[in-house]
């Protein structure tokens, strides 16, 4: 699991089972479950068992779930991880961040390394994400990971009650 990547304010590592506390605390944030994909509510249990599998993501290079930590604080501030689909040569970028430590630039900084990650070092041909059409915040993260708008996926997920629209952002290799 020797993955690890350095931002200027963050170090991106895979989690340890000591972090699943905070990612309790985080990820269990009402306000983190209303615009992501994180499931509400979001048990200790449900952290540890996460990160349990991580160990074999990476090692299969399927998933590289890291956590952003906050170099100044040793703070967790959420999650960037790029899941890998080998067969396509394409990774999809998936994220969440604590609510103390919103619209700080926290995850477009992470975005922008993890995308440069999985195009240089993991030879991808194509990053995608998907946010919730009514997450701004999201969609300004993929932007500045320099990923394009390429479309609205009508009522495409149940959440919360009702169904939503997704808004799906790329980026190919040679762009």
């Amino acid at each position: 699991m020797g993955v690890t990547l350095h931002t200027e304010r963050l170090d991106l590592q895979p989690f340890t089972k000591d972090l699943a506390q905070q990612v309790t605390e985080l990820a269990g944030d009402e306000a983190v479950a209303a615009t992501t994909f994180v499931p509400h509510p979001y048990t200790l249990e449900v952290a540890e068992e996460w990160i349990a599998e991580h160990a074999n993501w990476i090692d299969s290079r399927t998933a590289f779930p890291l956590a952003m930590i906050l170099r100044e604080t040793d703070e967790l501030v959420g999650t960037m991880t790029l899941r890998v689909d080998q067969k396509h040569s394409k990774g999809e970028l998936a994220y969440w961040v604590g609510k103390p430590f919103w619209n700080k630039g926290y995850a477009s900084e992470a975005a922008r390394k993890i995308v440069e990650f999985g195009l240089n070092d993991l030879d991808l041909h194509r990053i995608w994400s998907a946010a919730i059409a009514t997450n701004p915040a999201s969609t300004k993260v993929m932007q500045k990971a320099g990923l394009s708008y390429e479309g609205t996926l009508k009522h495409d997920l149940y959440h919360r009650g009702e169904y939503k629209d997704i808004d799906v952002y790329g980026l190919v290799k040679q762009e």
